[in-house]
């Protein structure tokens, strides 16, 4: 896969990312989709601190450490904010986000101890928290780019406002918002997020391209009806629904982050790039999906 710059400021990524949230502790598996996706073209993988329950960084960095990758070939993406109770940390009581200084810089040291590396290609915010100040949240991202220890900023599950109010206490860019985007939640292209994403030259990470599963087998209403089209589509393009829904949101500038440990899965989303969707099929297929008519009916 031909690899593509996130942002006017950021790094070189592969088209498709790879991401640990729905990961599973399983350390043969970790091994096997890690360098299935390197096979495949995706250099790119996105962790987080609590990925795993709180394990998937720790067993990447044991990978890492069998050198059987080498680190300048990946390019790492990890994250904070969001804390979730585990029995892996008594300490966090109930679900909460924490974008506080000391927050950000313990996290960031843990995730590089974890991962086994001496620097993260892109660290982001998972979620504000509207308790933290900040000035000095913007000033320890700042230091942490300075130190060399993250080499640029991005944010996750971010409105435009919150990314506006970050924005205006930073003095470096911010190179990524991940975003919940699919054809069965195209919000962000009715609230302005994948719009103001644009505005600053970056490419939407669409987290959840698939919608969990819900594409192909959900059974509700809206996904019945869009997978109807789907399968005309994919009949059309001698494809299948899931590299079709993918096609959807490549033909809109977006980077399908996969979180899916099927590898049938995340081959279905490679074969995506290899479809070249239609103007007007694009639309078929987002006036299927939304729940309202739309403007255009």
């Amino acid at each position: 896969m031909k690899k593509v710059y996130l942002s006017d400021a950021g790094p070189k990524v592969s088209p498709a990312i790879y991401g640990f949230w729905r990961w599973e502790k399983d350390d043969k598996k970790m091994d096997e989709i890690v360098h299935f996706c390197l096979d495949k073209g995706i250099n790119t993988f996105d962790h987080s601190d609590r990925y795993g329950e709180y394990t998937a960084e720790k067993t990447f960095g044991e990978l890492l450490a069998k050198k059987s990758i080498q680190r300048s070939d990946i390019v790492l993406f990890s994250k904070c904010g969001v804390n979730i109770p585990s029995p892996a940390r008594p300490d966090i009581r109930v679900a909460h986000v924490n974008t506080s200084s000391a927050h950000i810089t313990a996290s960031v040291e843990n995730s590089l101890r974890n991962l086994q590396t001496d620097y993260l290609d892109v660290f982001l915010l998972d979620q504000l928290d509207p308790l933290s100040d900040i000035e000095t949240t913007a000033l320890a991202l700042e230091k942490l780019k300075s130190s060399g220890k993250v080499k640029n900023i991005g944010v996750s599950n971010f409105s435009v406002y919150q990314h506006q109010l970050l924005v205006s206490f930073l003095n470096i860019p911010v190179v990524s918002n991940h975003i919940d985007l699919n054809l069965l939640n195209t919000s962000a292209l009715d609230n302005g997020i994948v719009d103001y994403i644009k505005q600053k030259y970056m490419r939407p990470l669409a987290v959840s391209p698939l919608a969990g599963g819900r594409i192909e087998h959900g059974t509700d209403e809206q996904a019945l009806k869009l997978r109807k089209k789907l399968n005309e589509m994919a009949t059309k393009y001698d494809s299948n629904i899931e590299s079709v829904a993918v096609a959807w949101l490549i033909k809109l500038g977006a980077l399908p982050l996969i979180g899916t440990l099927e590898e049938n899965r995340i081959q279905n989303i490679v074969d995506a790039f290899d479809i070249e969707m239609d103007h007007q099929d694009w639309y078929e297929l987002y006036n299927t999906s939304r729940p309202a008519p739309s403007v255009l009916d």
